[in-house]
């Protein structure tokens, strides 16, 4: 059985985005989204509570004990750093671990149009990237934020549960915090932030209501604001918060919203066509007066429509981001209708074109 450098090593080598160990089968690595053992010797509840107690700390042993679970940052040497998720199930230990790339991607690398790079020098605000767990929003705002802090003299504050991405002081200075280490959690340290002057803060997610209302707070009073949501879709996005709230609230909300909201950029992450690495689609919202309106008056079911003709503006539908990845021959045709949010009006506007 290797150990766990051992199998640190062969992510790396291979490419591999993730690496799972849990008792009853072999160590596990996905490469370009497959699942593939790594050998065919299954793992016993000693071999997983080894590879525990390799990378994971006496404090967060004893967290995953008490929680039934814990999530941190490793350092795999100079080599890479990984996400790590512990936790127990059927009584035993088992492990998720997720490779962050060991440099930071452009908004060009990542596939956004460059014109986004504008929303970066906002002075305050509120944007948001969603997608669902594994889409590569991390890794997005990690390029953000890079942009940020090379081009823009400000303060730059991170909260985050892990760290995932190390950001050096460049033209900026950055101060990463992460929960449950350097602070308690999300919505404390947002309020405690707000006392350390800076000027743009990157919430890792918007995972409770006091984490949404200080959140929106920060973007009000003069910070530009970056969070993640794991939600599909503009409409969806802004409904998520919304009804997060209290009903008295929410009128409330929406008129906060619709000020503070700058973009809503959703992404899903596909295969290339070919099985070799992996490519993102993406649905762009720009808060136009006209959102920011169907916003405040409750009629988030039409952000879509405006999307749709807000290519001017920069703004496209994932459709529309599913298609031009497809006529370039970057996706297939199943990868495109499979993650489709209306695969009927995609053969429409392809002509009514099969899959040959």
């Amino acid at each position: 059985m290797p150990d766990m450098k051992e199998l640190l090593e062969t992510v790396v080598s291979e490419g591999a985005s993730d690496l799972h160990i849990c008792v009853g089968c072999p160590p596990i690595i996905r490469i370009d989204g497959k699942l593939e053992p790594i050998n065919d010797t299954s793992l016993t509840p000693v071999d997983t509570e080894k590879f525990v107690r390799s990378i994971t700390s006496d404090q967060n042993q004893e967290r995953v004990r008490e929680r039934g679970g814990v999530d941190f940052g490793f350092g795999f040497g100079d080599k890479a750093r990984f996400r790590v998720s512990v936790y127990k199930q059927k009584g035993a230990f088992a492990i998720a671990l997720r490779l962050i790339p060991s440099r930071m991607l452009s908004l060009q690398e990542i596939g956004l149009p460059l014109s986004l790079k504008n929303l970066l020098f906002k002075p305050r605000g509120l944007i948001l990237i969603t997608g669902p767990t594994g889409s590569g929003k991390t890794t997005t705002l990690a390029a953000m934020i890079n942009v940020i802090n090379h081009e823009r003299d400000c303060h730059i504050l991170t909260i985050e549960d892990p760290i995932e991405y190390y950001h050096d002081h460049a033209k900026s200075v950055v101060t990463q915090r992460e929960v449950e280490v350097d602070v308690p959690d999300f919505s404390e340290a947002i309020v405690r932030g707000l006392r350390q002057d800076p000027d743009v803060i990157l919430i890792g997610e918007m995972r409770d209501l006091a984490t949404m209302e200080a959140a929106i707070r920060a973007a009000e009073t003069g910070h530009l604001v970056f969070s993640t949501l794991h939600t599909t879709g503009a409409g969806r996005t802004v409904d998520r918060i919304i009804d997060a709230f209290p009903v008295g609230q929410q009128a409330q909300v929406r008129s906060q919203i619709s000020q503070s909201i700058i973009a809503v950029i959703s992404q899903v992450l596909l295969v290339r066509a070919g099985g070799k690495g992996r490519v993102a689609a993406f649905e762009i919202m720009l808060a136009t007066p006209s959102i920011q309106n169907l916003i405040r008056e409750n009629k988030t079911f039409r952000i879509n429509s405006d999307i749709q003709t807000g290519s001017r503006y920069g703004m496209k539908t994932l459709d529309m981001s599913l298609m031009e990845l497809y006529r370039q021959g970057t996706i297939s045709y199943e990868s495109m209708m499979t993650a489709a949010q209306d695969p009927e009006q995609i053969v429409i506007q392809l002509g009514g074109q099969i899959k040959k």
